[in-house]
């Protein structure tokens, strides 16, 4: 009988998981089941549906396996509000970090103490997407729902207490709530007693792990349900794109790109993160460092809607894209079609100028794509004038990273080779790793090493793009400006 682990993604759209070799990491089975399809600025989902999504996802990739499971660990969407009452029970549904309805309190938390002390104490700088937000909007909004409460989770907070019994985070997911210090790892119960409340918030909030620790061993009840041995052990978790990190094998100077509903650029550093203006948020990893990221709330749900406006499936847009004439006149788009989370701009809609009688079909593709793409290039150069290093690999994960305009249009922008590696789910393969380490005993660092991907694929750069990008910063600066159409 084999040794494995099982790592979770549980991300917006659904859960998969993974099942990998103990020692080895090799991927002995898949697993996924879909989660409640939601539509901001309204996003909501029961965590009842994350928790059969996964029961569902791990029967799946069990059947007919002869493994015994020593290892579970869970990433996933981060942000997201889960409340619980004084029984333990969920409250309400889950806020999820692209519910845009705490817009209001995002920018009354700026206003009041400025985007740089936000920056300097917690690493963040308050938006829609954020937890402490949405407790607001919830205190204001839902009343009876705010005194009931007794305890606080992230979705993979709550997903791991489901699994352990116990009531805990890790530093990655905490650092993006508003109310955790991501430079001295600590709760800011300050700041909540000031911009929520006068209330025990100590009690409300999970224990935080540290990177190699373990949050317990599997219950009996989740045993049950899950059709597999209870003395597995249970991983800290991570946020999904922090624990993507490690699925990749991200290193220092690397630079990666997620294309999913949500578009991240992220990078990995030893020391902490401070970035005044906002742009950056300075969030720690699961291994002991940090995680700089910049994330946009519109990728491939762009990409989507122009392949339904033109009629084309995704790998028609792609190569429509692809075939279109690089003029320096061509459409260039703001791609906020639901809003956006970088720059902070919750209330802004899609913008697509430049349009004439000569304007083809492969012209508005390719607007789609570099829309998305300028937008995290954007993110990256902030990364370089904030001194992380940007001179390693880029590397394309997430369902968009497929198509072959994202990875040449991200390849020509960086002036870098794009690359893929062998980690098409890299959430769930960073989970497995984080199990493997605290099943093993060693750290998540050396597990990392030990299972980095090979790369699949390298794309070269092949063109200019630069010239788009002053036409792209003035079309951006129309919403950022306050314009709203």
């Amino acid at each position: 009988m084999t040794d494995v682990v099982i790592g979770v993604d549980s991300s917006t759209q659904s859960c998969t998981v993974e099942v990998r070799d103990l020692t080895t990491g090799a991927l002995l089975a898949t697993g996924r089941s879909p989660h409640p399809v939601t539509h901001p600025p309204v996003s909501e989902q029961h965590p009842d549906d994350w928790w059969q999504a996964l029961v569902g996802a791990v029967r799946q990739a069990m059947a007919g396996l002869d493994v015994r499971v020593k290892g579970i660990s869970v990433g996933a969407q981060c942000h997201g509000l889960v409340v619980l009452d004084e029984r333990g029970e969920v409250i309400r549904s889950a806020k999820l970090w692209n519910d845009t309805t705490s817009a209001e309190y995002a920018s009354e938390f700026v206003q009041r103490f400025g985007t740089a002390w936000w920056a300097e104490q917690i690493g963040v700088v308050p938006s829609a997407a954020i937890t402490i937000t949405k407790l607001a909007w919830l205190r204001d909004n839902e009343p009876e729902h705010f005194a009931r409460m007794r305890r606080i989770a992230l979705p993979h907070d709550w997903l791991t207490l489901r699994l352990s019994g116990r009531h805990v985070t890790d530093r990655s997911d905490a650092s993006g709530t508003g109310f955790f210090s991501a430079d001295t790892l600590t709760w800011r119960t300050d700041i909540l007693r000031d911009v929520i409340g006068d209330r025990e918030w100590e009690p409300m909030l999970p224990t935080v792990l540290g990177p190699d620790e373990a949050a317990g061993s599997l219950t009996a009840e989740a045993a049950a349900e899950l059709g597999i041995d209870e003395r597995a052990v249970i991983g800290a978790g991570g946020g999904d794109q922090h624990l993507a990190a490690q699925g990749i094998g991200l290193g220092r100077g690397d630079v990666a790109y997620s294309l999913g509903t949500s578009g991240v650029v992220f990078a990995t550093t030893p020391d902490p993160v401070i970035d005044r203006t906002g742009a950056i948020d300075g969030v720690a990893n699961v291994t002991g460092g940090y995680l700089p990221l910049v994330c946009t709330l519109n990728s491939t749900k762009v990409t989507d809607v122009m392949g339904r406006w033109l009629g084309v499936d995704h790998a028609e847009l792609s190569r429509l894209a692809l075939s279109a004439p690089l003029s320096t006149e061509r459409p260039v788009m703001a791609a906020y079609l639901d809003g956006e989370r970088s720059p902070r701009l919750p209330w802004a809609r899609g913008m697509l100028a430049g349009l004439s009688t000569e304007t083809s079909r492969e012209q508005l593709a390719l607007a789609a794509f570099e829309g998305v793409a300028l937008g995290l290039v954007r993110g990256e150069r902030r990364f370089a004038a904030n001194g992380i290093a940007v001179d390693g690999r880029t590397i394309l994960l997430g369902g968009g990273a497929r198509a072959e305009a994202n990875r040449q249009i991200i390849a020509d922008l960086t002036g870098r080779p794009a690359v893929m590696v062998d980690a098409p789910e890299g959430t769930a393969r960073g989970a497995a790793i984080q199990a493997a380490a605290v099943a093993r005993g060693l750290s998540v660092s050396e597990v990392t090493r030990d299972w980095a991907p090979a790369v699949t694929s390298t794309t070269e750069p092949r063109a200019d793009r630069t010239g788009i990008w002053d036409r792209y910063e003035r079309l951006a600066d129309l919403q950022s400006a306050g314009e709203s159409f």
